[in-house]
């Protein structure tokens, strides 16, 4: 990234205070982490590449910059402490694996900035019924609220990629839709209802629900998984743990 418009507008968004807990995944040439430095006392970065975790030592001190060397999919940011504050410009090629994985530390999460392909954010942010609404927006949605702030269009990067990109914003949510213990069914009901988004519910989800089910859950069999909403799903998750 090397526009320096975009760069200014991220950080403003972000709105940086010297004594936040501020982690960057991937911080690449820098772009984001110099200027960050200069508004925050310390920052934590996770960073796989050792040619960049390499060049990082040698141009940051380790009292200012603590660089956590390894994979974000695999990273447990909880050793980082609470109330953390999450950037980064997010590969796009595991963006999703990632959103997901990030998702498990929201407990430990203040916000997060992230930016992204522009296709992917607009499906975090999709509404029922809307052509982008999907497993993400509904996996996403239990957990925060988020929204898009901008666009970045290829000319903000060298070299141009051929996608725009989108900043989004992410706030955990107070009080998670989805109960502790319940996650693994719920992924799974989610994941069946969106595996043929052209099926109706009564496909995609013979193998969880019954006809009084339906009735019981005030829901149409003959729907679609992109016309029920977050907490639709919530409670189908919530019957069959009951069940």
């Amino acid at each position: 990234m090397t526009d320096r418009q975009v760069i200014a507008e991220i950080v403003s968004a972000i709105h940086p205070r010297k004594g936040d807990l501020l982690v960057e995944i991937g911080p690449g040439m820098g772009a984001l982490t110099r200027p960050l430095l200069q508004l925050v006392s310390h920052l934590h970065v996770v960073e796989i590449d050792r040619d960049i975790v390499e060049r990082l030592r040698g141009e940051f001190a380790s009292e200012k910059l603590c660089i956590h060397a390894g994979d974000a999919l695999e990273f447990d940011f909880s050793i980082i402490g609470k109330d953390l504050r999450m950037i980064g410009n997010l590969p796009y090629n595991i963006s999703t694996p990632l959103l997901f994985h990030l998702s498990k530390y929201a407990s430990h999460i203040r916000d997060m900035h992230f930016m992204l392909q522009k296709e992917v954010v607009e499906r975090m942010v999709a509404m029922p019924s809307t052509p982008a609404y999907g497993r993400l927006s509904v996996m996403l949605q239990c957990r925060f609220e988020m929204e898009q702030l901008f666009i970045v269009p290829p000319a903000s990067f060298r070299p141009e990629p051929k996608v725009e990109s989108a900043v989004v914003r992410m706030i955990p949510l107070q009080q998670p839709l989805i109960g502790s213990g319940k996650e693994e069914l719920f992924a799974d009901i989610v994941g069946a209802a969106f595996s043929q988004r052209r099926k109706t519910l009564r496909n995609t989800l013979r193998d969880h629900l019954k006809p009084e089910d339906y009735s019981a859950l005030e829901l149409d069999s003959a729907q679609r998984a992109e016309n029920l909403s977050p907490a639709q799903f919530v409670r189908i998750a919530e019957r069959l743990d009951k069940h």
